[in-house]
Order: C-alpha cells, then sequence, then structure tokens
C-alpha cells in the first residue's frame, strides 16, 4: 500500500474549499448534508491540476445537487470529448478511503484495499455511483486515483447538472487550472450531460455569474 495517493477530483471537489468539508467535515452551503470528515484532518501535501485520459459525463439525480453529477469515463464511447480536467490532491491512502466513504453516504473508518486497482488499474468495490477506483496515472511517483460509477458510458442515461454544480465546477477550473470564462464555457458545453441540456447562451452566463461570485 503506498503511503500517499493523489485524489483526482473532477467534479465540485475541483474547488479546494468544497474539498475541505471532506476534510474538516460540515455542511457546505447550499446543501442540507452533513459530511463527518475524515480521522485525519491533515490537509493536502500537494495540489496540482491534472489532465486525465478519458472523459467526464453527467448521471443519476443528487440529492445533494438536485440535478446530475459528474462521473469519469476512463474508456468513453466514439465521440465523446477527451481529456477530463481535474485538480490532484496529494493525500495518505486512509485520507482517500475515508474521502471515498463519505462520497457513499457513510462514516469513515475502513481502510481501502488498493492491491487491485494499482495492480490491474480498475477495482469495483461495489454497485454504488462512487465505489469503482480508476488508476489513471503517476506523478512523482505517487499512484493517481480516482473513483467512478460502475455503469456502462454506451448506455447510460445522462442527467442534465443544476446550475448551482456547474457553477462550482466553474470556480474549481478556474481555481484548479486558471481558465478564463471562454475555456471553461468551451470545455463544460461539449460534456456528455450538458450537451443538449443547456443552450450555450445560457452556459455562457452561468460560467460568467460563477467567475462573478454571483450564485444562481
Amino acid at each position: 500500500m503506498p503511503d500517499y495517493v493523489w485524489y483526482a477530483s473532477y467534479g465540485s471537489n475541483l474547488h479546494a474549499d468544497r474539498l475541505n468539508f471532506y476534510i474538516e467535515g460540515g455542511t457546505p452551503p447550499g446543501t442540507d448534508h452533513l459530511y463527518p470528515g475524515m480521522r485525519d484532518r491533515t490537509p493536502p501535501l500537494k495540489t496540482r491540476p491534472l489532465t486525465l485520459p478519458g472523459s467526464i459525463y453527467f448521471a443519476w439525480d443528487s440529492p445533494v445537487w438536485t440535478g446530475g453529477v459528474a462521473f469519469y469515463a476512463p474508456d468513453p464511447p466514439a465521440g465523446w470529448p477527451t481529456g477530463a480536467a481535474a485538480r490532484g490532491y496529494l493525500v495518505t491512502a486512509s485520507q482517500f478511503a475515508d474521502l471515498q466513504t463519505q462520497e457513499m453516504y457513510r462514516e469513515p473508518g475502513p481502510e481501502l484495499d488498493l492491491t487491485e486497482v494499482l495492480r490491474a488499474g480498475r477495482s469495483q468495490l461495489g454497485s454504488g455511483r462512487y465505489e469503482t477506483l480508476v488508476h489513471a496515472d503517476d506523478l512523482d511517483g505517487w499512484p493517481i486515483l480516482t473513483f467512478t460509477s460502475p455503469w456502462n458510458p454506451h448506455t447510460v442515461e445522462l442527467n442534465k447538472p443544476a446550475a448551482r454544480y456547474l457553477q462550482m465546477i466553474t470556480s474549481g477550473l478556474h481555481e484548479s487550472h486558471g481558465w478564463g470564462a471562454s475555456q471553461i464555457l468551451s470545455y463544460l458545453s461539449e460534456l456528455p450531460g450538458v450537451e443538449g441540456n443547456w443552450s450555450r447562451p445560457e452556459l455562457h452566463t452561468l460560467v460568467r455569474a460563477a467567475l462573478d461570485g454571483i450564485r444562481w
């Protein structure tokens, strides 16, 4: 088991303040979900912008965000955009386990056995939406790990993400990658679940509002 892993976030945790609720515990603004926090509340050692192979898509119906949320497809269908914008946080293996557990609305505690995901590149812990681990790459001698759904991207039912969720991702992309409005707009507009559900003018207004600090 490695001492540290890069947790690759591609959704709301692109925003460091959002990730902090998983570390410290608490209820994020605009939600009613209480995160218990990690057993080890040490901040990440490092953070880096990342681009993962594969695609991001939006599916499921989140009780926290009231709409589709982001999932990672390491092997996307033909025609999907590739190059998934992510943010790497260097955390301990135990912190990564606590993060994944909280994504499933459970209490932190059990450690994750990373043997299979490090050997095979993927490990399905269960049928839950964030119970499939993916080893996307390596950086500075540590594995880049993330989690996603077990669903087949070719047949998954896409779902429109809510405005406030896209605003969180927008501010996270700006914070982590330094992207401006035009680059964020181009990236988001092509993602499955956004494309066809958000018009480009609507998305442009949302992105500009997010970068100006205006909540929808």
